[in-house]
C-alpha cells in the first residue's frame, strides 16, 4: 500500500510517497497505524496531544474522505488503493 503525501507532509517525511506493510483486508487505521511507525516525525502533523487525526486534515482513501459516509478507520482496504493526505491549503 502507498501513501501520497503532500506540502509540509511530503517534507517531513523527506518523500511525497510513501509504501506501507499493510495487506488487503486490513484497514485504513492499520495503513495510517503503519505510515506513522515508518515515519514517526509525522506524529506530531497529524495528531493531537490525545492522539486523535487534526480536523485541518484533507484524507482520502480512493479519492473520497472515507470519515464522511465511509468507515472512517475501519474502512476495508483493497489491492491497488490510493491513500492521500493534505495539509490545509491557503493562497490565491
Amino acid at each position: 500500500m502507498r501513501w501520497k503525501l503532500f506540502a509540509n507532509l511530503a517534507e517531513t517525511a523527506g518523500t511525497r510517497e510513501v509504501a506501507v506493510d499493510v495487506e488487503p483486508g486490513e484497514t485504513f487505521r492499520d495503513a495510517f497505524d503503519a505510515l506513522v511507525d515508518t515515519h514517526p516525525a509525522l506524529r506530531g502533523e497529524l495528531l493531537d496531544g490525545d492522539g486523535e487525526l487534526y480536523g485541518h486534515l484533507r484524507v482520502l482513501h480512493n479519492g473520497e474522505d472515507p470519515f464522511v459516509g465511509g468507515d472512517g478507520w475501519e474502512t476495508t482496504l483493497e489491492a491497488g488503493d490510493e491513500l492521500a493526505l493534505f495539509p490545509p491549503v491557503s493562497g490565491g
